[in-house]
């Protein structure tokens, strides 16, 4: 047990650990606590209000067997009856510790802390990847060179291709012209009128 308490006594001078109910109740609903100790003779309702804690933010909360006195002891009180630990390494390698003091007891607690920490290394692995790719601008792949077709495709593709359709003006001046034809053919054989004001008066 005096390993345990000296590990908890390193994640406090690290300021990793929050201690007392008010504080260990603010880290909880932040979020940022991540096993809860309670000392072994702690009060029925400190023990309740901890497991409260531990249910609003989603961590684990254990009854370590140490008393008040060794707890705060270890984190520089006279006295202390429950603490957050709010780092994941402190946290699972106190659980670890724990589970191996007592494997029937805190066994199942020491490895959903190892899962819990495993997920968060691959979280901070691939925010650090991403941050390194915003900074950096991640690289593409460079494309595959193209290969070259055999003769005989180029040829037949030649031949298969489409003839271009023709744009707007020259839509536009082939219709122009068909008018003109088209009026030319209408109007051929028929005597041209003359210009003038109109009929002379008798």
């Amino acid at each position: 047990m005096e390993k345990i308490l000296s590990m908890i006594g390193l994640a406090h001078k690290a300021g990793r650990v929050e201690i007392g109910e008010e504080p260990v109740g603010s880290a909880a609903r932040a979020k940022k606590a991540r096993i809860i100790l309670v000392a072994g003779d702690a009060a029925a309702s400190s023990v309740r209000r901890a497991m409260s804690f531990a249910n609003t933010g989603s961590c684990l909360c254990l009854v370590i067997p140490a008393s008040k006195e060794e707890l705060g002891r270890a984190l520089g009180r006279t006295s202390c009856a429950m603490a957050a630990i709010t780092d994941m390494g402190f946290a699972d390698a106190i659980a670890k510790k724990l589970a191996a003091l007592d494997p029937q007891r805190f066994g199942s607690a020491a490895e959903r802390m190892a899962v819990k920490a495993q997920r968060a290394r691959e979280r901070k692995l691939e925010q650090l990847a991403h941050e390194k790719n915003v900074r950096m601008g991640k690289k593409r792949p460079p494309k595959p060179p193209e290969k070259a077709a055999p003769p005989e495709k180029e040829e037949r593709r030649e031949r298969e291709k489409k003839p271009s359709r023709p744009g707007k003006r020259e839509r536009s001046a082939a219709a122009r012209s068909r008018q003109k034809s088209q009026a030319r053919a209408r109007f051929e054989g028929s005597r041209p009128v003359k210009k003038g004001k109109g009929s002379e008066r008798k």
